[in-house]
């Protein structure tokens, strides 16, 4: 891939984003490898957590690509928003954790795909932003619709509306980043919690998150329909046996076999 570097390591894989030069911002060319990427990770059966960094110490993903939108009319436009969102849903709809590992400036699209991942984990030189407004325009890959239900509608509105960045802490206090660490450390501690993850069944956490998303604009009674089915169905599975199984035995259980 031209703009990607990807890496298996002990289970996890590793996609970094590597435009140096533009500081990781997005153009067509990248949200179509990014996509492919996170695709063909999902299918390997070797790897159980996903991580996404940008290159450098600067950026996560400083945005889309500002020259090459200034050559967009809407159609042009139009394409590339969905190819976006195509993208962020990809992301989003991973059967396996996605960690955003957010290493500098995340700021338009690439807060966007920062929110699109199931977590995130920030370098304490961090900052994030939807600044859309300040050029005319407004978020295009989701940010209008998973801010607001990450942190809260006030604050998404308040930060969609000026356009104003913000650090990694204050990120961290408003719940849109989960941790704060070193630049030095970000990787490693993103690796750690990883390795956490890839001891617990797959298919229970497949299908937590599926719960998880699938019912996030349902009534609760409606969503624990969606869970006690998951919940049940898991008792035809063979890691749910294994699993109870090593619990009365007194033994670590043998999920990835």
């Amino acid at each position: 891939m031209k703009y990607l570097l990807t890496e298996q390591t002990a289970g996890i894989g590793i996609i970094t984003i590597n435009r140096p030069d533009s500081l990781n911002a997005m153009n067509a060319s990248v949200v179509t490898e990014l996509s492919t990427a996170v695709s063909n990770m999902i299918a390997d059966d070797d790897i159980g957590v996903i991580i996404i960094t940008g290159s450098g110490e600067k950026a996560f993903v400083a945005g889309a690509d500002i020259k090459a939108m200034q050559q967009m009319d809407a159609e042009g436009a139009l394409k590339f928003g969905k190819a976006g969102q195509n993208m962020t849903l990809v992301i989003e709809n991973s059967p396996k954790p996605v960690i955003a590992a957010v290493n500098g400036f995340a700021l338009g699209g690439g807060c966007e795909i920062s929110l699109a991942c199931h977590f995130r984990i920030a370098s304490d030189n961090a900052v994030f932003g939807q600044p859309e407004v300040l050029l005319g325009l407004i978020p295009g890959w989701g940010g209008t619709q998973r801010l607001p239900k990450i942190v809260g509608t006030g604050i998404a509105n308040e930060l969609i509306t000026t356009g104003k960045q913000i650090t990694a802490e204050e990120a961290h206090r408003i719940g849109l980043v989960n941790q704060v660490t070193t630049q030095e450390e970000l990787l490693d501690t993103c690796k750690a919690v990883g390795q956490k993850i890839l001891k617990n069944s797959p298919n229970a956490i497949a299908n937590s998150l599926k719960c998880i998303y699938e019912s996030f604009d349902k009534s609760i009674a409606d969503g624990m329909e969606v869970e006690v089915a998951a919940f049940a169905n898991l008792f035809n599975t063979e890691e749910t046996k294994e699993g109870l199984t090593a619990f009365v035995e007194k033994r670590k259980a043998n999920f990835r076999k």
